[in-house]
């Protein structure tokens, strides 16, 4: 029973790792895309060529593992749902608001969806009801909620770009509690991500159907090519990361990763991009940081059998 018990606990090494390591990347993703941005990229051109190039790299990962899924009703339905919210939506969103309310904003309001995660995740009966990763949801929430407020505050505040930058969260949510739901049965993540990936590709591609809009880059310069180059890297380990964490550590610590891409994105927007601190960056870091240790603590308990309490 021992042995058992030993064997539970370290199962949640694997979720606290992709947790920890897809966070980095989804910080390192918010600067990348700010970076881009000001060498003259349009933040859908950079999107969908990092989203496509990503799609490539895990498709080819799949079929030399020869791990892929019929292109039936069911996971098209999957594909296209879990596309539009978790990547193509959301993200269009917060690159868009970048260059307007800056890479640090992004990166903190995407620390955003535990509490909308953690709720709908209650009332569906996908999670049982702990008062330690209720806590840590609260304290992130707070953390996010308090630099925020900070931002809404300040003189040069867009407020368009900061309400439609705080529907992101929105969606990171739901794609959160829908992907849970409805993961096709014995899929596993590396068969599961490319389709979404490329399901999202095409539907940045059908933006360019309304005016203004355009995928052309400047392929002939290196440091575009570069740049879009490891961000498809990242995207690809990133969405990767994403789905082994919503297979091993559920809906609710999933939804954390925005929590750690924020403590990794202000810090890198600040020292390397030469944006200004966010008011009240040291308390909100602090509550954000308990709170991803409270909700992981607690799945550690939730983990184990009964017979351990006992």
């Amino acid at each position: 029973m021992q042995h058992k018990i030993s064997n539970r606990k370290n199962t949640w090494l694997i979720p606290f790792a992709c947790l920890l390591v897809g966070g980095v990347f989804l910080g390192i993703s918010t600067n990348l895309a700010k970076f881009a941005i000001e060498i003259g990229l349009t933040p859908l051109g950079y999107l969908f060529w990092s989203i496509a190039g990503a799609a490539l790299i895990l498709q080819i990962v799949a079929l030399i593992q020869r791990d892929t899924l019929p292109l039936n009703s069911r996971n098209l339905e999957y594909y296209v749902i879990a596309a539009l919210v978790s990547v193509a939506g959301s993200n269009l969103i917060f690159f868009s608001a970048i260059p307007h309310v800056g890479a640090g904003f992004v990166a903190l309001i995407i620390a955003l969806p535990p509490l909308l995660t953690y709720l709908g995740a209650l009332l569906l009966s996908i999670e049982r009801f702990d008062k330690w990763r209720a806590l840590g949801v609260a304290a992130a929430l707070a953390g996010a909620g308090v630099l925020a407020a900070r931002k809404f505050a300040a003189p040069d505040a867009s407020l368009f770009w900061i309400v439609l930058a705080l529907c992101g969260p929105v969606l990171l949510a739901i794609g959160n509690i829908y992907r849970s739901l409805r993961w096709p049965a014995d899929a596993s993540a590396i068969a599961l991500a490319p389709g979404m990936l490329i399901a999202a590709a095409l539907m940045l591609a059908a933006v360019t159907l309304l005016p203004s809009f355009s995928l052309t880059i400047p392929f002939n310069q290196a440091q575009p090519v570069i740049l879009i180059t490891v961000q498809a890297c990242i995207f690809a380990a990133q969405f990767l990361l994403l789905f082994l964490l919503q297979k091993t550590g559920g809906p609710v610590l999933l939804s954390l990763l925005g929590a750690i891409g924020a403590v990794v994105g202000v810090p890198v927007a600040v020292f390397l991009q030469g944006e200004a601190p966010p008011e009240g960056l040291i308390l909100g870091a602090s509550l954000i940081a308990l709170g991803v240790a409270l909700v992981t603590w607690g799945g550690v308990r939730m983990a184990k059998p009964i017979s351990d309490k006992l």
